[in-house]
């Protein structure tokens, strides 16, 4: 089934999707991965905020390349998910709306996206050039000495994601095969 859902996402909009749905984001997302997610664990230890609201919001596990002259950002394709699964359930605890990465998740994620009603959407890996297409514009807001690894603020439009993992657990890695092993 298709969607085209404005970001960030409600948690009503996540509960009504299922692992499987290809969705079309249109608005704003965020980029962050392994030092960044370092970097917010760090903050948050001391007490202090994030650089951005985290309640609803997207975090795409991403780190772009250079943009070409005329271009916001250039290829933006995901970077491996599991890389972030020990800061994930503390961020999907406070509010997190979902992630988008590529590859399985640990047990402890699955777990908090479904305590949250959260979400965990694929991009296509090695499509960064064509994803790269639906980003409108691009800002580092924060961590801006990790280069490729800084918090941006994307503005997206129709950026094609999977759902992998819904809000009630239910996973398209595992199901898929089940599925394709049936046939």
């Amino acid at each position: 089934m298709n969607h085209h859902i404005k970001a960030p996402i409600s948690r009503e909009e996540a509960k009504s999707l299922k692992a499987g749905d290809y969705v079309y984001l249109t608005g704003i997302i965020y980029t962050a991965r392994d030092a960044a997610h370092k970097r917010m664990k760090e903050t948050l230890d001391r007490g202090e905020k994030l650089p951005f609201d985290i309640k609803g919001n997207m975090i795409y596990y991403m780190g772009p390349s250079p943009a070409r002259e005329g271009r916001p950002i250039g290829s933006a394709g995901p970077t491996t998910s599991s890389r972030m699964d020990k800061y994930t359930p503390l961020l999907l605890d406070m509010g997190m709306g979902g992630m988008i990465g590529k590859g399985k998740r640990s047990k402890e994620v699955i777990e908090s996206i479904v305590r949250n009603e959260s979400i965990y959407f694929a991009a296509v890996g090695g499509a960064g050039a064509l994803l790269s297409k639906c980003i409108k514009s691009s800002e580092v807001i924060a961590y801006d000495d990790l280069e490729t690894e800084a918090i941006r603020r994307l503005e997206v439009e129709d950026f094609p994601v999977v759902v992998v993992i819904d809000s009630k657990g239910n996973n398209l890695y595992e199901t898929a095969i089940r599925h394709y092993r049936e046939d």
